[in-house]
Order: structure tokens, then sequence, then C-alpha cells
């Protein structure tokens, strides 16, 4: 049996700044080319909707196009979508 170590708040409690657990990445540092899968969104209730609405749902499959200075280009749902840094740390995946 295996075990996870769960996300847990450093700092400030509204989510920003996490210890992701084992085998979750952020968004902003998978690298250019590879697909992952949507494991969760952190922030508030806001800004979880709105990346939905953009098509980062759980469970997604998204493919990073390119990447610059944190920045990344996301195949989303067959359309093309610019996240910022601070976003795309916010979006927690794992390889698909």
């Amino acid at each position: 049996m295996t075990t996870q170590t769960l996300g847990l708040p450093i700092g400030n409690l509204n989510g920003a700044a996490l210890v992701p657990a084992a085998g979750l990445m952020p968004l902003a540092m998978v690298t250019p080319g590879e697909d992952v899968k949507v494991v969760s969104i952190k922030g508030r209730d806001n800004t979880k909707r709105f990346l939905e609405n953009l098509g980062f749902v759980e469970g997604a499959v998204i493919a990073v196009v390119t990447e610059l200075a944190g920045n990344v280009i996301v195949s989303v749902k067959d359309a093309r979508v610019a996240v910022n840094k601070a976003m795309a740390t916010r979006i927690l995946t794992v390889k698909a």
C-alpha cells in the first residue's frame, strides 16, 4: 500500500503557497511538449471558476505548447490558451 502526502499551506491560509503532494507538479513547471492531467486547482472560488471556464477542469488532459519566463501556452480542448505564471502555479497536474 502506498501513501501520498497532502499539500499543506505555508504562511498564509488562502492556498496561494502550497507544498504539492508527491507526484503533483504545478503547470508552470511542466516541460513544453508534455501531456499532463489536471488534478486540482488551488485558489479562491472566482479563480477556480475562471480557469474552469477556460477548460482547466479536474481530469482534463492538456498539453504544454511553449513556455517563456514561467508563462505558458497550453492546448486545452482543441484551443490554445495563454496562462500567466501566477495562474499556472495554481493548476496542479500529473503526467498523463
